[in-house]
């Protein structure tokens, strides 16, 4: 599914990173970094929202990830370098960062490496560093799953997440349904009414499944710094009926990062989808 606001950079490797832009074209810059399982697109729904609030949103597809080239072996670390890059290319100055769900580490990562450029992080419903003790039996059913498949059969992991894709361009009413139908209520609401829909997004996020195989990878390895070491001011951002997310999740990420405001607000995973503004508002600081 490509737009009038899809673009794509090449960078030095020769990888070419695709990324969107909403909001307001000479606004203040924000790069966002989707969730598993998604891409560019799941950042959409807040484009008024954002220009609304002066905000240039540059959402941006993770390595192999629709619209990107892949990069085998990366690690979230790593997203700072392909940011640094997109950053130089389109000029940008002073920026923030915004990660939903397991984009959440990726926007930390750009707060940790790319300051002082970076002013600020919000993150929305993200984890944490999934190598402590604990944390991955506290993951949701579907992505323990995903993981262990990509760690021990990734050709199987490539296969379910092609079929859901298949099933999101050729069944779509009925993948909204389904997803909608197995959500809790605030977030099944959401996915009833997004726009774009939720399959549309599914369907371009799962055009090369092996992306979200590197993606599933990447989350269970070491992030290459701790939310300890992030300096700037963050944002922690978590929905009170959030069904996915370990309800102490987002209390724990801002006690451990040394500037956060910690945000709990009504609604699920798909908080932001209700709070645009007031989320819009606080990275702006």
């Amino acid at each position: 599914m490509h737009s009038v606001h899809d673009r794509t950079i090449r960078l030095r490797d020769g990888r070419a990173l695709g990324y969107a832009e909403y909001g307001a074209p000479d606004g203040f810059a924000v790069v966002y970094a989707h969730g598993g399982l998604s891409c560019r697109l799941d950042i959409a729904a807040g484009a008024s929202a954002a220009a609304h609030n002066g905000i240039r949103l540059i959402a941006v597809d993770r390595p192999g990830i629709a619209l990107s080239d892949p990069k085998p072996g990366r690690r979230v670390a790593d997203w700072s370098d392909d940011i640094a890059a997109l950053r130089d290319q389109l000029r940008l100055d002073a920026l923030a960062a915004m990660g939903w769900s397991m984009g959440g580490q990726y926007a930390l990562a750009l707060g940790y490496a790319l300051r002082p450029a970076v002013t600020r992080v919000a993150v929305v419903a993200g984890g944490l560093p999934l190598t402590e003790p604990g944390r991955f039996t506290q993951m949701p059913p579907v992505d323990r799953t995903f993981i262990r498949m990509s760690q021990r059969a990734p050709w199987l992991a490539r296969t379910c997440l092609g079929s859901m894709g298949l099933a999101a361009r050729w069944t779509p009413g009925l993948l909204q349904r389904i997803a909608a139908g197995d959500l809790p209520p605030a977030d099944g609401a959401v996915i009833r009414s997004e726009r774009p829909s939720f399959a549309q997004v599914s369907a371009e996020a799962l055009r090369h499944p092996e992306g979200h195989v590197e993606d599933y990878l990447a989350a269970i390895q070491p992030w290459g710094f701790t939310p300890e070491d992030v300096e700037v001011p963050v944002d922690v951002w978590g929905g009170a009926d959030d069904a996915f997310l370990d309800p102490g999740w987002p209390a724990e990420l801002a006690r451990r990062i040394p500037n956060a405001t910690l945000n709990i607000r009504p609604g699920g995973h798909f908080l932001a989808h209700l709070h645009w503004q007031e989320i819009f508002e606080a990275i702006q600081r």
